[in-house]
């Protein structure tokens, strides 16, 4: 193995040995810098990790119970145990909820990528697929010990309710339609199954001879990668599989790491083979046994058992376990860091005793052993943030500080959230850059107006006015009007929906209604412009000006606007209006509101349009022959002029008509 730059650091994390403090606050000082060359010879190298125990709850269980494995999701571990528990913890260490599985050892719990449904496996040979929110679920027992699980990737969706276990056989579980489960024997007769991995179409096993791969869609096996060293047992040293994208898979298996990608076939190639193959495109040898690798960036982090050969008598010790950052190329790796992890117990552990899990996306380690949950992350999180900064990756280095805001000590949240305002506005994202102002500013009303009036320099006053505050939060009148101007002198339709939108009190009423007005005295038949001033008029309060608007504009809301503000007053001298514009509603209307507009006053505003008065007079008939029986001489010739047919019923039924007309 070629070595880029080997540091051997040793962490001293057990709760007794405080007194080695400043020894091993030394030897993290040459760390940094040994490290420091590196990483001005390789910028792109993100600082080296750091270390610290699992401890709240997870402390209280270890001192009964012993860990045998751990799954991690980005928002919660779960965590097997020898005397068969699960518990749930969120990722500072706090248990949430504990499942009484078994009484034996956990081997595996598998999550699907949303976190809401688990599989567990125990050594006696149950099994449950169960939803963490919900109550669907099942339990198998088998008559033999199951030493892996693992559920669907897209468990929660219902076309992918499925799941694998292994054990001496590989058996897939499928939820039929009608709520049943059936099973297929995918694999047997190769020994125990002690690793799973699904990874999109992909399901990659081991056994005791070797790494498979199943295309779970054409239920084709696709490979078979043998162990190379075949003189190690399966069960003392077991494989470590994850998949580095849904088309590469990384295999480490004793002292032996293979990277695997999985090949579409040619169809002249094609036969009897399945439409795919698998090439392994590097391989590379060890120092010592492998018990887990998981991704970083293009690199490996490395689990590594350690044996030491004791001076005195001259025999091998279980050692402190190794974590590595290896980089690797195609038939050999560089290591780039080496630290010595010291757990508890370290000395009884074997290999098998020992897992690395990892959190995608986060740069988050767990390295578990039996009586201990170390989490390695980040050497400082002031340095991630910088390099993340000095790569203009705003974002991360935003939620690398809002997680660790008690913790850092050379960034403010702040201050990095303007950075990347600022970055989003250089680039003219200015839609992302206005928006992230809600999360970034927050009530802070000095800096909010500091943004509006530098998108207001830049000619982008449009891109924030839809994020500015308007709850609790109010800035002053003026921002608003300066924005509502923008959108008046260029986007009607926007500043329709503006003012539809904002409340009345977020601005000066009247200097907007003038602003308007100008704009309409150029435009005056503008229906947008009509009816915005009209809201406008509404929120002032003036609804005889609003009402006259949307009689001009003849305006559904001109109905609801009468009855919401009682404005009968002001409908007295608009009657004939409004029966133009909805003959049958206004006539309900008058005629449901006789007490605030009479007979006679409605009368009398008809007079010049008689066939507006007969469908008035005829429908106050149908409802009382009595009311208007004043009007009924005038009736006769009403009907006799526009509803003859109706003339002849309205004699009948009328008892005030004098006989001679």
């Amino acid at each position: 193995m070629s070595r880029l730059c080997h540091v051997t650091g040793v962490f001293l994390v057990m709760a007794d040995m405080q007194g080695l403090a400043g020894s091993a606050d030394q030897e993290t000082m040459s760390h940094e810098e040994s490290t420091e060359e590196s990483e001005e010879d390789d910028s792109e190298e993100e600082p080296k990790l750091k270390y610290e125990r699992l401890s709240n709850g997870v402390s209280d269980i270890l001192q009964e119970d012993a860990a045998s494995c751990m799954t991690v999701h980005e928002k919660f571990l779960a965590l097997g145990t020898h005397n068969g528990k699960v518990y749930l913890l969120d990722i500072q260490g706090n248990m949430t909820q504990r499942f009484d599985i078994s009484t034996v050892k956990i081997n595996q719990i598998s999550l699907d990528e949303s976190g809401e449904h688990v599989g567990v496996c125990a050594e006696d040979g149950k099994v449950q697929v169960f939803g963490l929110y919900s109550r669907e679920g099942l339990h198998e027992i088998f008559d033999c010990p199951i030493k892996i699980v693992a559920v669907h990737p897209q468990f929660g969706r219902s076309a992918c309710k499925q799941f694998v276990t292994g054990g001496k056989k590989l058996i897939l579980y499928e939820r039929t339609w009608l709520n049943r489960w059936k099973t297929a024997i995918l694999h047997e007769g190769e020994g125990t199954i002690t690793n799973i991995k699904w990874r999109g179409n992909f399901i990659a096993w081991s056994n005791n001879m070797g790494v498979k791969i199943l295309d779970v869609i054409t239920r084709q096996r696709i490979t078979n990668v043998p162990r190379d060293d075949k003189s190690l047992r399966p069960d003392m040293y077991p494989c470590s599989l994850f998949w580095k994208d849904n088309l590469t898979l990384v295999i480490g298996w004793g002292k032996s790491v293979k990277i695997c990608s999985v090949k579409e076939r040619h169809a002249g190639e094609m036969r009897d083979l399945p439409n795919r193959y698998v090439e392994i495109v590097s391989q590379f040898d060890t120092e010592f046994f492998i018990s887990g690798i998981a991704p970083l960036c293009d690199q490996f982090v490395m689990l590594f058992f350690v044996k030491e050969t004791s001076d005195n008598a001259n025999k091998e010790l279980c050692a402190r376990p190794r974590l590595d950052i290896i980089q690797p190329q195609t038939d050999s790796c560089e290591e780039v860091s080496s630290d010595a992890i010291t757990v508890r117990g370290f000395q009884e552990n074997e290999c098998r005793d020992y897992r690395l899990e990892y959190s995608e996306g986060e740069s988050l380690f767990y390295i578990i052993s039996p009586r201990d949950v170390v989490v390695a992350k980040e050497r400082d999180q002031d340095d991630h943030i910088d390099w993340l900064l000095g790569r203009k990756k705003y974002e991360e280095a935003l939620m690398a500080a809002e997680i660790s805001q008690k913790n850092i000590k050379r960034h403010e949240v702040l201050d990095i959230g303007l950075a990347y305002i600022t970055h989003l506005v250089e680039k003219g994202d200015y839609d992302t850059a206005a928006r992230k102002c809600q999360k970034i500013l927050g009530k802070n009303m000095k800096l909010w107006e500091e943004e509006v009036y530098r998108f207001k320099k830049i000619g982008q006053l449009k891109a924030i006015s839809k994020y500015l505050p308007r709850g609790d939060l109010r800035l002053r009148p003026v921002i608003y009007e300066m924005i509502l101007d923008e959108f008046l002198r260029s986007d009607y339709e926007g500043f329709s929906t503006l003012i539809r939108e904002w409340p009345g009190d977020l601005y000066n009423n009247k200097t907007i209604v003038m602003a308007l007005k100008a704009h309409l005295s150029r435009d005056p038949s503008n229906r947008t412009l009509l009816k915005a001033l009209a809201e406008l008029h509404t929120y002032d309060q003036c609804y005889s000006q609003a009402l006259e608007i949307y009689l001009t504009l003849k305006h559904k809301e001109v109905f609801n606007l009468i009855h919401k503000h009682n404005l009968f007053s002001s409908i007295k001298d608009k009657i004939v209006l409004l029966m133009d514009f909805d003959t049958e509603k206004a006539v309900d209307m008058l005629l449901d509101n006789e007490d605030k507009i009479s007979i006679d006053k409605v009368i009398e505003e008809l007079k010049d349009r008689p066939e507006l008065q007969h469908v008035y007079l005829h429908k106050l008939f149908k409802r009382d022959h009595h009311k208007g029986q004043k009007y009924h001489e005038k009736q006769i010739s009403l009907y006799a002029e526009y509803d003859r047919p109706n003339l002849l019923p309205f004699l009948r039924d009328s008892t005030h008509c004098p006989l001679e007309k």
